[in-house]
């Protein structure tokens, strides 16, 4: 890794899960002449100033073998099962570990197709500009994912437990949280009917 100070903000991307309702790995899910999964870490290699953290779980071997990307760092979550907790404490845990000065993080998901860069950028720029300690992205009248939390709360986010997600954070401290609009950002891949949707709507705007 290059210069600690380089790298100011940790992207997380979770994709621990066993994709039970789609019966397959959705994060290698074929999508833009890859997959999934390594469209949404493609995205996050731009960001500048940045290291990016995958977190497996269920699949992990095929999953690691399958991407082969140096630049990214790799962590299994033996306790993936446990819920999104365990991957987000697992995440932070290694972002603390390559580096202990860094200064906010963006936990991210394997299953948004629509995510790109700048969505990632626009979290960074709007945190800062409003001096906000988190910045979570709005679709279909919720704040979700990807969401950056500064460093203040990377130990709230170690207490997580369960099935509890980073949401729970962002209710707490709503007034610490600034919105930023996430186009498509409502469609995420569950089951092979989303998967269908996802390709259709692909081809149609390919035409």
């Amino acid at each position: 890794m290059k210069n600690n100070a380089q790298h100011k903000t940790a992207i997380v991307v979770l994709a621990a899960g066993n994709s039970s309702r789609l019966g397959r790995p959705k994060q290698l899910l074929k999508y833009k002449e890859s997959t999934l999964l390594k469209n949404t870490i493609l995205e996050a290699l731009k960001v500048e100033n940045s290291f990016v953290i995958v977190v497996t779980g269920s699949n992990h071997n095929i999953i690691e073998k399958e991407l082969n990307l140096p630049e990214i760092t790799f962590t299994f979550n033996s306790e993936w099962e446990n819920g999104m907790s365990s991957s987000i404490v697992k995440g932070i845990l290694e972002l603390l570990l390559l580096n202990p000065d860094c200064e906010q993080c963006i936990l991210a998901v394997c299953d948004q197709p629509f995510v790109t860069s700048s969505v990632f950028e626009n979290l960074i720029l709007e945190s800062h500009k409003n001096k906000k300690g988190i910045a979570a992205s709005t679709y279909s009248e919720t704040l979700g994912t990807p969401v950056l939390f500064q460093k203040k709360y990377f130990q709230e986010l170690l207490e997580l437990k369960g099935q509890e997600g980073a949401k729970k954070i962002i209710k707490k401290y709503i007034q610490d949280t600034v919105s930023v609009s996430f186009e498509k950002g409502n469609i995420d891949i569950d089951t092979e009917e989303d998967y269908s949707k996802l390709i259709d709507l692909r081809d149609k705007d390919s035409k």
